[in-house]
């Protein structure tokens, strides 16, 4: 399975995209897509729809994971980095893909093990769950990076929790 994961923000929207085969990870490709803020709202979304647009045509994922960041410093940045969120989902939708959100919290408990890490935790456990040559520089990428490994540590659990007890244990 192949799922892009995807930090949103108005200036920095982060995306990473990981595949998972035989429950193993494997990183594909990651970047950011930066805004300048000499721009309007509107063209600063234009350009975050049409880059994630674009590397939902190069990579080919089978599903979307959009961070779903409730918590903001003012309600400006709040307003700001839910319509981020909402070209995310909007790109997603127009591709046809299946989109899945999780909180910071979740994100983090699934990569660290503890729903309050750091973004330096983060960075350095996407490091070691992708075997990364280096450290992603951007804490942005690494989100990103992190919600994909999250949803594809949830399909898991989910798959669990939905098989009978005769295929949990064939697959022991």
């Amino acid at each position: 399975m192949r799922v892009l994961g995807v930090d949103p923000g108005t200036v920095v929207t982060g995306y990473g995209v990981i595949d998972e085969e035989d429950q193993r990870l494997f990183f594909v490709a990651s970047g950011g897509i930066s805004t300048s803020s000499k721009f309007s709202i509107s063209k600063r979304l234009k350009k975050i729809f049409d880059e994630l647009t674009v590397a939902i045509e190069d990579y080919q994922p089978h599903a979307v994971v959009v961070e779903n960041t409730f918590v903001a410093k003012n309600m400006q940045t709040a307003l700001k980095l839910g319509q981020a969120r909402g070209v995310a989902l909007l790109a997603a939708e127009q591709a046809g893909l299946p989109v899945f959100e999780y909180t910071p919290m979740q994100v983090k408990l699934a990569v660290t093990g503890y729903g309050a890490a750091s973004k330096v935790q983060v960075q350095n456990m996407v490091h070691k769950l992708l075997k990364l040559s280096q450290i992603p520089d951007s804490h942005h990428v690494a989100d990103a990076l992190a919600a994909a490994i999250c949803h594809l540590h949830s399909a898991k659990m989910r798959e669990l929790a939905n098989a009978s007890p005769s295929e949990i244990g064939r697959r022991a």
